[in-house]
C-alpha cells in the first residue's frame, strides 16, 4: 500500500477522534465552518475561548508536525495563488449556504446517521467533483 493512503487513513481516523472528542466534551458537533463563522459573525461570543483554541490547535499542530515529516507537500493542482484563493472563498460560501462543512456534516453528520448530513455530504462530493472536472478540463485553469 502507498504511504500516501495510509497517511489519509491516519489523518481521517485523528479527524474522527477529534469529532468523537469535541462532541462528547462539549456536547456540540464538531464543525469547522461553523466554530469559524460563529467567531466571524458574532454568534459564537459565548464559547469564543473553545473556539479560538480549535482553530489555533488547527492551525499550529501541522507547523508543529512538519519538521517532523521532512517532505514536501504537493497538491498536483496548481501553484497560482489566484485559482487557490478563488477556491477557499468558494468552499467558504458553499460552506456558509449548506449549513456545514466536511467536519460537521461529512464525519460528525454522517457518524450520527443525520439525513442531513448525508445528503449534504452527496451534494458537495458532487459539486466539488463538476467544479474539479469544469476548472481541470474545460476551463484549464488547474
Amino acid at each position: 500500500m502507498e504511504t500516501d493512503w495510509i497517511w489519509g487513513l491516519v489523518g481521517g481516523m485523528l479527524i474522527g477522534l477529534g469529532g468523537a472528542v469535541y462532541l462528547l466534551g462539549n456536547g456540540r458537533i464538531m464543525g469547522a465552518s461553523g466554530i469559524l463563522g460563529g467567531l466571524l459573525d458574532g454568534s459564537g461570543r459565548n464559547s469564543a475561548a473553545e473556539r479560538i483554541v480549535f482553530l489555533f490547535g488547527v492551525v499550529v499542530a501541522p507547523l508543529i508536525l512538519w519538521p517532523l515529516y521532512n517532505v514536501e507537500i504537493d497538491t498536483h493542482l496548481t501553484k497560482d495563488i489566484v485559482v487557490v484563493i478563488a477556491a477557499g472563498l468558494l468552499v467558504g460560501i458553499g460552506t456558509r449556504v449548506a449549513n456545514g462543512c466536511t467536519s460537521g456534516h461529512g464525519v460528525c453528520g454522517i457518524s450520527r446517521f443525520s439525513l442531513r448530513g448525508i445528503v449534504a455530504t452527496v451534494f458537495y462530493i458532487l459539486a466539488g467533483g463538476l467544479t474539479l472536472a469544469v476548472f481541470r478540463h474545460v476551463l484549464g485553469v488547474i
